[in-house]
């Protein structure tokens, strides 16, 4: 049986400026710079095949795959047609195409291949191309983005493109075309003015640089929720193809990275970044998302149940809810389904308020330690140790989403249903764990919680 492999992982801007007039600003000079230092590397990796997923081809109705073997037009970017136009004549591997398509259908997504004469391929697919592999010695297949996928069917996508990787035996180099940053100026500018548009745009740009130089593609994926819920320009089709790249990758966190270039292109944040496979040797890390292997159409998009928010009932406890999303809310898969309509946190100037957090886990909704009574009511023996450890995880989650963390905690308000039997080992955990930190608190007895648990928490933190 073959085997193939992703041989190298780049992560490349869309904007026609390094092919067209990279002389007119320095930065410009450097990401073209880049691009071709890619090149060289990918020309030097025995490459057989160039897998392009890009941004800039959006698709409503699930995806689709370029089948036409030599696509050939004339690219005019429709907001910088000023600077010229880029003639282009690409190489398709339609035999890869149809069968990454076919893949696809069989893990469940939507999916077809497009080939006829004059279909327009997008511009960062012909930049990249142009610039990665300007005389079509390495064959292509390009795929769109679709604007309404969740992290669940962009994973299967990259699912279903490794099938085809493996089974043809193909030595692949994975290709995200993206902006960082994806504001850009609606004013012509002149060359040299070019700058990032926003100081915190620029911050997450750096953010986002670390990580990939330290080959932590997965943490990317996780951390692309913290930024979406804090950026003013709300677009989360800027962080998909972190999803299929990482996923491409087996959602790995020990790649080895290298960035090339980061210059600001119109006031976004462009970037070349080369992922090797090699390990860099400090070990992998926790990956904690589902891990999905066929798509079974949960994106969500519509509620088809109407107003009625609850989407799941507790085999121990009431409905569930998705999280509120609003101004300034904090939300995270990573921490558990409220019981009400309210979201995980709220941010409110340099304060972060969180709703009342439970030990139960994300996913299963599982109570580490136990829960107090079964579901007639009968009580049952419980670890209040191992529940208030839950607690205290949880909310570190919800901080981390909200880019804070545990030791900028400043206030809690513990809730005991038994505070004879628990407080000795809740104040224990305590003593472990957020009181290392000092943060003032105060430890109330309660008749009872919504779900069948021993212990929550209200936490107030500095941003």
């Amino acid at each position: 049986m073959m085997s193939g492999e992703i041989v190298k992982s780049l992560i490349v801007p869309a904007h026609p400026h390094p092919v067209l007039c990279p002389e007119k600003n320095e930065g410009w000079q450097n990401i073209r710079d880049a691009y071709d230092e890619a090149r060289r590397q990918i020309e030097e990796s025995d490459a057989d095949l160039i897998i392009i997923y890009s941004t800039l081809w959006p698709s409503v109705i699930g995806h689709q795959i370029q089948a036409d073997p030599n696509p050939e037009w004339v690219m005019v970017d429709a907001d910088f047609h000023d600077l010229g136009s880029i003639h282009y004549s690409l190489r398709i591997d339609t035999d890869f195409a149809h069968a990454w398509n076919k893949a696809n259908i069989s893990r469940g997504l939507e999916s077809r291949t497009v080939a006829y004469d004059g279909f327009p391929v997008d511009v960062g697919s012909v930049v990249a191309l142009e610039l990665l592999n300007p005389d079509n010695r390495i064959p292509a297949v390009i795929c769109s983005t679709n604007v309404y996928s969740n992290r669940s069917e962009t994973t299967v996508l990259a699912k279903a493109c490794m099938d085809v990787v493996k089974s043809q035996g193909k030595k692949a180099v994975a290709v995200s075309v993206m902006s960082l940053s994806n504001r850009m100026f609606t004013e012509p500018i002149e060359p040299h003015e070019d700058r990032i548009h926003s100081l915190k745009d620029d911050e997450w740009n750096r953010k986002i640089l670390e990580f990939l130089s330290e080959g932590r593609l997965e943490d990317i994926g996780q951390l692309s929720r913290t930024i979406h819920n804090q950026i003013r320009v709300k677009k989360v089709v800027a962080f998909k193809p972190m999803w299929w790249l990482s996923a491409m990758n087996d959602n790995r966190n020990d790649l080895t990275g290298e960035v090339l270039a980061y210059e600001p292109i119109h006031g976004a944040g462009a970037a070349v970044v080369v992922l090797n496979p090699e390990s860099n040797g400090t070990g992998d890390k926790e990956y904690d998302e589902d891990d999905v292997e066929f798509y079974g159409g949960d994106r969500d998009v519509l509620d088809s149940k109407g107003d009625e928010p609850a989407i799941q009932v507790s085999n121990s406890g009431p409905a569930l809810y998705d999280p509120v999303e609003g101004k300034n809310a904090v939300n995270t898969n990573k921490a558990p389904k409220p019981v009400g309509a309210y979201p995980h946190a709220r941010r409110e100037g340099d304060l972060i308020y969180l709703s009342g957090v439970g030990p139960r886990q994300p996913g299963d909704n599982s109570i580490p330690g136990g829960p107090i009574k079964d579901k007639n009511g009968n009580p049952l023996d419980y670890d209040i140790k191992a529940q208030t450890r839950a607690v205290v995880e949880n909310i570190s989650r919800i901080l981390e989403e909200a880019g804070s963390s545990l030791d900028k905690v400043i206030d809690v308000t513990s809730f005991l249903v038994d505070m004879d039997r628990d407080f000795s080992g809740y104040n224990e955990v305590w003593a472990e764990t957020l009181g290392k930190i000092g943060p003032t608190r105060t430890t109330l007895a309660i008749r009872a919680l919504p779900t069948p648990i021993a212990v929550e928490m209200k936490v107030i933190a500095k941003a």
